[in-house]
């Protein structure tokens, strides 16, 4: 036997092994399919790595492991995988025998691996743990001038949530410290803090009840502490791609602790509205207001309104602009009833 004989019947028993992908301009690729995506088919070769095959270049496959093909009737095939002489693709399976459908309609083809990925992939959806699927923001602003005047200005807020098809945790923090000494005298000018934390868990499609827990410090309102739980239903109005709006209607207990010495307990009418709403690609808006009419001191009320723009730069990088107003109808003696806060600077996203 002559050595290119013996080379011949060593390396024929890999390429009888490979999977196979004949192209329209007569080439011939030998590998191991790993996908194929509903645009291009992927194929993995041990002398090019990775390649990606437009689906429209390729006349011919054949696989030698059995692969999963899901085609357009939602209907799922596991099976080696040929081409027929009319272009059809036939799935040889244990349970059915030979299976031929047409090229277009197939949706995905996924190798054993590829398939148990995205098996994984769902299982974590539906069944998540609780630390997963969380997405949030962080926006931080430092100002500092010198001088005549040395004036220092920080600002943080952030946002995580958590949204599965059953519930949603949504997590808030909101803090802004300024300082000047252009009197002489060093003085804090703004300190405030806001957080808090609310769950939604959906009845249906367009229902779902809330709980909430929302915390709030301002030095310049004399107010130590409001301390304020809340719960209600609330209807998803409209749920698009685009656009999303939500109504509430629940109530509220506000605890108010001022430096003052007054401390206050109310019951509330809680009555709310959010809207996300998609401007353009990369840009949105996000509004949300909430008003609490007093029951237990009729004529008074609370109003939170909240409204930001954000246009992505990068998956993570995004410039953020944002305008908060915290309403009171009766504050402590001598002080203003609203509280304003504007930012505007980058914003860091994150995603788990």
């Amino acid at each position: 036997m002559t050595r290119t004989s013996l080379l011949i019947v060593f390396c024929l028993p890999s390429f009888l092994l490979a999977d196979q992908v004949t192209l329209k301009n007569g080439d011939h690729l030998t590998g191991s399919i790993v996908k194929y995506d509903g645009k291009n088919l992927v194929l993995k070769s041990e002398a090019a790595g990775q390649v990606t095959i437009p689906w429209d270049s390729v006349t011919a496959l054949t696989s030698t492991d059995p692969v999963t093909v899901v085609l357009k009737d939602g209907q799922t095939i596991v099976g080696t995988v040929t081409t027929a002489p009319d272009g059809k693709i036939q799935v040889a399976t244990q349970a059915a025998g030979q299976v031929t459908a047409a090229r277009d309609t197939i949706v995905t083809i996924r190798s054993k691996a590829e398939q148990a990925a995205y098996d994984a992939d769902i299982d974590h959806s539906r069944n998540p743990r609780l630390v997963d699927l969380w997405t949030g923001f962080l926006d931080l602003s430092f100002a500092k001038s010198g001088g005549n005047a040395n004036t220092k200005t920080f600002t943080l807020n952030s946002n995580a949530s958590r949204a599965t098809t059953r519930d949603k945790i949504t997590v808030n923090y909101t803090q802004i410290f300024s300082s000047s000494d252009a009197s002489g005298t060093n003085l804090t000018t703004a300190s405030a803090k806001r957080g808090g934390v609310a769950y939604n868990l959906n009845i249906n499609k367009r229902w779902y009840a809330f709980g909430s827990v929302d915390l709030e410090n301002d030095q310049f309102q004399d107010l130590d502490l409001r301390f304020s739980p809340a719960g209600g239903g609330g209807i998803h109005v409209i749920h698009s791609e685009r656009t999303q709006f939500d109504a509430q209607l629940g109530a509220s207990l506000d605890r108010e602790f001022f430096t003052t010495g007054l401390h206050r307990t109310s019951g509330e009418i809680l009555l709310g509205e959010e809207l996300t709403h998609k401007l353009f690609a990369n840009s949105s808006l996000h509004e949300k207001l909430t008003f609490y009419p007093n029951v237990s001191d009729t004529g008074n009320y609370r109003m939170n309104f909240d409204i930001s723009a954000v246009t992505v730069i990068r998956k993570w990088f995004s410039w953020q602009a944002s305008f908060s107003d915290r309403y009171l109808s009766d504050p402590v003696p001598g002080l203003k009833k609203n509280d304003e806060l504007f930012t505007t600077g980058l914003r860091l996203s994150f995603t788990k």
